[in-house]
């Protein structure tokens, strides 16, 4: 990913400090061009080079380094706006945590540290021993049961609370069925979906 500004600046030394401080990076990543000379100094243009697949990885390994955890980590660019990261650990349960809690955390982190780097859109998913690709077939299974069950009895019914993520599961399972429909009610930590029968 690059990225570029104009920066003037009395010196090439003043125009680094300005372009770290307006591209977020260290001075390692920034490369400047002196484009000419005006009478309020420098004209430059920094230039940002930086993959963002593999910053990612060195900021993952960072935190797995600091918890003293064996692991495997895998990184990948899927097209233009995607990156894929998973986690194999010694300590997958203490990485994914409660209700997947610690994985939602560090999902975070690293779509923040992404974030720092571009303003376009870029998808990061993060997956610790295959955690969300089972927790996502879960949850189908649970939509559908469930949704069957309203079909039948035409008796709205209250899942527990989940995550946005996982919120997102069972609305698009069940986006196509004909007899029932889905409903997000709640706030925060206790946001919870219904499936509600249609008439």
């Amino acid at each position: 990913m690059q990225k570029k500004v104009e920066i003037i600046a009395p010196t090439i030394d003043d125009a680094m400090e300005e372009a770290v401080k307006k591209l977020h990076v260290s001075q390692e990543k920034i490369f400047i061009n002196v484009l000419g000379e005006l009478p309020e100094g420098l004209n430059c243009e920094a230039l940002m080079d930086v993959n963002l697949t593999l910053e990612g990885k060195r900021y993952l390994e960072g935190i797995l380094k600091a918890l003293n955890v064996g692991y495997q980590l895998e990184a990948r660019s899927v097209g233009e706006n995607q990156i894929y990261y998973n986690i194999d650990s010694n300590e997958n349960p203490l990485l994914i945590g409660i209700k997947g809690k610690t994985l939602e955390a560090l999902q975070v982190l690293i779509r923040n540290l992404i974030s720092t780097y571009t303003k376009e859109k870029i998808v990061t998913s993060l997956d610790i021993g295959a955690y969300k690709s089972n927790r996502t077939h879960q949850l189908e299974i649970l939509a559908t049961k469930t949704a069957k069950e309203v079909a039948k009895t035409k008796i709205a019914v209250k899942l527990d609370p989940m995550n946005s993520y996982e919120r997102r599961i069972i609305h698009e399972k069940l986006s196509d069925w004909r007899d029932v429909y889905t409903e997000s009610e709640g706030e925060k930590e206790e946001r919870a979906i219904v499936i509600k029968p249609r008439n």
